[in-house]
């Protein structure tokens, strides 16, 4: 299959990430917080922190609901696992605030979404996130759904923001449903508005910080599946803490996801993808895209 590179309409190049030098330690390569799970969506965050860890993040932590630790640390042994406080239904307790702030100081950038869950005191918390936290964060999923409950919050971001939403979570964000044109053009205004990186994803998807947009040209039908925006949220947030800045993060993030997606099918056809095979055939991706070895 010939596969072609993403086009930016600014530029030519996909970014990409610094050399390792031979004396590095993971503290080089930045620790990602990835803020997520609920009772029965616990593979969501597992994915997002393994995602992470494909990704090159030095240090990658998952901040679950305490009953499912266990659980998402049993997905994976090299990320680490702290417990939040959890409510009646499984989700994170609305006193979680402090603590992931706490979490979030060592943190180099900070992802919010995955599995995650709704109600209503959780829905204020990812708003106290959004507006409170200095520090780069990425925001998916139900977190996009907590966002979209107060239409002027998204225009006051605490620090660096990328979201990822896709045709029916960008809906939700803008109010209305659009056609697949003007859903790229309100994009490009959402992101100049509030001065943010949005990924809407799809067919071609849309990267656009209101000043440069790129659309992609990665990935196939397989990857229609649950869990493979989690996949990319870790992603992006690894690369992030790899010091691209975050619309540099979100373009790589994005053709990386799809070509992992394009290799994963080259060898398992797309109708039996799942989400997990894209974490495996990233370091093929990296390999193919950016010669890192």
């Amino acid at each position: 299959m010939e596969r072609s590179l993403s086009m930016d309409f600014l530029e030519n190049e996909l970014p990409r990430l610094p050399p390792r030098l031979p004396d590095a330690h993971k503290g080089d390569f930045g620790q990602a917080l990835i803020v997520g799970g609920s009772r029965g969506m616990a593979g969501a965050a597992a994915l997002a922190g393994m995602a992470a860890l494909r990704g090159g993040a030095g240090l990658v932590r998952l901040a679950v609901p305490e009953t499912i630790l266990d659980t998402v640390a049993g997905f994976e042994p090299s990320y680490m696992t702290l417990p939040l406080p959890v409510d009646a239904a499984g989700h994170i307790g609305a006193g979680a605030f402090d603590r992931i702030v706490e979490m979030a100081e060592p943190a180099s950038v900070i992802a919010c979404g995955p599995g995650l869950g709704r109600s209503p005191a959780l829905d204020q918390l990812v708003v106290r996130l959004y507006r409170k936290i200095a520090k780069p964060m990425v925001f998916d999923a139900d977190a996009l759904n907590a966002l979209a409950g107060d239409a002027a919050v998204l225009a006051h971001p605490g620090g660096p923001r990328v979201l990822t939403p896709h045709p029916g979570e960008f809906a939700r964000l803008v109010g209305k449903k659009l056609d697949a044109e003007l859903r790229n053009e309100a994009a490009v205004e959402l992101a100049a508005r509030c001065g943010i990186v949005i990924v809407l994803k799809g067919h071609h998807t849309l990267v656009t910080d209101g000043r440069r947009k790129a659309l992609n040209t990665t990935g196939n039908p397989g990857m229609a599946t649950g869990g493979t925006g989690d996949v990319l949220t870790g992603l992006i947030t690894a690369l992030a803490c790899q010091h691209l800045e975050m619309f540099d993060a979100a373009r790589l993030g994005v053709h990386l996801h799809g070509l992992a997606g394009d290799l994963a099918a080259e060898e398992l056809g797309q109708v039996s993808l799942v989400a997990s095979d894209l974490i495996q055939y990233l370091p093929e991706a990296f390999l193919e895209c950016c010669g890192n070895r």
